[in-house]
């Protein structure tokens, strides 16, 4: 494709079939939920089934959709800065080239609409899309990059999500450590 803006678009696609995909799974488990407590009941009296589906949906869908589109941010963020910080290219190429590997997020994205009755698939399937977009980002950029601004690179996006991905973990489990220590119990 000869439009350097054929692919701009796929980013979008990407986290609105994701957030769908995540989006349909927990509104299945909410569903379940809502009726082994007993709620869902009452919640028909008050709208029709149609009605709290799509209600659920929409909410769930709203919220991955923040979640994938706030991780789509910090992601272009990281990729930016790493290749300011290790790439020899000053001219933005190492950026163009990279824009095909967008194909394969909306690959991914597409392929966990699958999988939307399991939450392990989801992940594993999040996770290799993730894994794949990233060795085609090395892959690309690799040419203009010197051995150890490679290595730099990589470790620079490892340890970044690596800390990102501990800090959620800690505040969560500190949340829910929090909310036990306080039921009376």
């Amino acid at each position: 494709m000869k439009n350097t803006y054929f692919f701009g678009y796929f980013p979008f696609i990407t986290v609105v079939l994701f957030s769908l995909s995540f989006g349909l799974y927990c509104e299945i488990k909410l569903l379940d939920l809502f009726d082994s407590l007993g709620l869902y009941q009452g919640m028909l009296e008050f709208f029709s089934e149609t009605g709290i589906k799509i209600a659920l949906l929409v909410v769930m869908f709203l919220v991955f959709f923040m979640l994938f589109s706030a991780l789509k941010l910090l992601l272009d963020t990281m990729v930016e800065m790493s290749l300011l910080l290790f790439s020899k290219d000053s001219e933005g190429t190492g950026l163009k080239s990279i824009r095909m590997g967008t194909i394969i997020y909306v690959v991914g994205a597409t392929v966990s609409l699958v999988s939307t009755q399991s939450i392990m698939g989801l992940l594993v399937i999040f996770l290799l899309t993730n894994v794949a977009a990233f060795i085609y980002f090395v892959y690309k950029v690799s040419t203009n990059l010197s051995l150890l601004g490679l290595i730099g690179l990589i470790f620079f996006h490892i340890f970044i999500w690596s800390i990102f991905l501990l800090v959620v973990a800690y505040s969560v489990l500190k949340l829910y450590n929090s909310i036990i220590n306080s039921l009376p119990i």
